[in-house]
């Protein structure tokens, strides 16, 4: 699939978050589809039992990934002007997860209303074989009812690194977990 765009990276997320010395630092990527994608590398401090990635760590990466489904966009400007906060998600974990191996893993709609979208995330080794899958709820919400007014999202969201891939590969939709 084809790479259009790269979003922004924030300072402090456990996921994207540049300046995070346990964060993942993850980079997501608008694909030609619609959807958000990234490629990671879990470290042994996202461990739970030796050789596997946390749930938690897992379903923290799916939920970050359906989230900037919002923020998608063809002319790779992240559209910090709409936001959204996980109302529900439901995980369900395939194989283990493990790390100091890269995986790849995206996200896309399932159903977008005014005021709350469906998304399915999904977690792939490069063999195409499916580790974690999950379904979140998302309800819209203006920046201002998220972080207080004296926050400066574009302060937080201020790393934006050049595009450096041009596809990732992954196996047909599914809408279904």
């Amino acid at each position: 699939m084809k790479v259009t765009a790269r979003q922004g990276n924030s300072k402090n997320c456990i996921i994207c978050g540049m300046e995070n010395e346990f964060g993942l630092k993850a980079p997501f990527y608008n694909l030609e589809d619609g959807s958000v994608a990234s490629i990671v590398e879990f470290k042994a401090c996202h461990q739970s039992y030796p050789e596997r990635t946390h749930g938690g760590m897992v379903a923290t990466l799916l939920d970050e990934l359906m989230g900037r489904v919002l923020w998608y966009s063809d002319n790779g400007q992240d559209d910090l002007s709409k936001f959204a906060v996980t109302m529900s998600m439901t995980v369900k974990y395939r194989k283990p997860t493990p790390y100091d191996k890269k995986i790849k893993a995206r996200a896309y709609y399932i159903k977008d209303t005014a005021r709350a979208y469906v998304c399915k995330g999904e977690i792939y080794d490069f063999d195409n074989n499916l580790l974690a899958e999950a379904e979140g709820t998302y309800f819209k919400m203006s920046p201002s009812q998220v972080v207080s007014n004296n926050y400066e999202m574009a302060e937080e969201m201020c790393y934006h690194l050049p595009l450096d891939i041009n596809e990732i590969d992954f196996p047909e939709k599914t809408s279904k977990i």
